[in-house]
């Protein structure tokens, strides 16, 4: 079944890179994807979705040379999906935000991919909007080698909620654990499509957590997107990294993972990071397996 995305959630990534050829080198071998250029020769730019297979139906990120006239650091995107990004360009404007390109469509006429806006929030984080058409995006998500979340790192957290609360509906529950924002009902959403156990695997964790669809974190700096990959083994994935020539900023453990985050060889920051759950929710998980 297809992985579909409601307004309000995160549906796909991309990395903005000058050097094509080296991130598809940098990032195959460090994930193991396939590459499958989008658009056809000739055509300015590149676009290579990255996958399991070469197909759509386990596509995960995508590689893409700059905007004409870019001239910033390289950078992993954020898209948020949304039903109707005429209306959504519209609401940003409206809450303070920048449209910094008008919603186009993607892909051919007739048969579009869908449709994409370029926008800043209210306190300078760069995003896209999505609205599907023939490509929901991304197929394969929370396994080794796939995208897992993404956090929105900001000054002020109040004042982003009050820019992605009434964008896309977002709401914050403090019981879930500091900045988690989430959009009512996407849990029911993947148990009717993609993931018919979610509720049942998550029995353990504070009600509203299948609901949870990105971070919204205090830090210091300018506010921008940060991106996180599920790996198998943290350590093995950082060490992989920086042969590859990345640099690693720092390592952390959390109660339910252990992160790194680092710097890949042509400047863009993403974390990696290994699922690591505490002892006691192991025990509940294989004791309700054993029920």
């Amino acid at each position: 079944m297809v992985h579909t995305y409601p307004h309000g959630v995160p549906s796909w990534i991309d990395l903005e890179v000058a050097d094509v050829d080296a991130a598809l080198a940098f990032y195959g071998a460090l994930f193991g994807w396939r590459f499958t250029e989008k658009l056809p020769p000739g055509a300015p730019g590149r676009y290579a979705v990255a996958s399991w297979d070469g197909t759509d139906a386990t596509a995960i990120a995508a590689v893409a040379t700059p905007d004409p006239g870019y001239d910033g650091e390289p950078m992993w995107h954020t898209y948020l999906a949304v039903d109707d990004i005429e209306a959504a360009a519209t609401r940003v404007e409206e809450l303070g935000g920048v449209v910094s390109s008008r919603p186009q469509q993607v892909g051919p006429p007739g048969q579009p991919a869908g449709w994409m806006a370029r926008i800043v929030d209210p306190e300078g984080a760069p995003g896209r909007l999505w609205q599907a058409g023939t490509r929901a995006w991304a197929q394969r998500v929370n396994e080794p080698g796939t995208w897992n979340f993404s956090n929105l790192l900001t000054p002020d957290v109040d004042a982003a909620l009050r820019f992605y609360g009434p964008l896309l509906g977002w709401e914050r529950s403090d019981d879930l654990g500091a900045g988690m924002a989430r959009v009512p009902g996407y849990g029911d959403h993947l148990a009717r499509t993609v993931d018919p156990g979610i509720h049942e695997r998550q029995e353990f964790v504070p009600p509203g957590f299948s609901d949870v669809v990105a971070g919204v974190l205090p830090a210091d700096g300018p506010a921008h997107w940060s991106v996180v990959f599920a790996v198998a083994d943290r350590d093995a994935a950082a060490e992989a990294a920086e042969r590859g020539g990345a640099v690693v900023h720092a390592s952390q453990d959390t109660e339910w993972t252990r992160e790194a985050t680092i710097r890949d060889p042509f400047g863009a920051d993403l974390v990696l990071s290994q699922f690591a759950p505490p002892p006691e929710f192991v025990a509940a998980e294989a004791d309700a397996g054993r029920s």
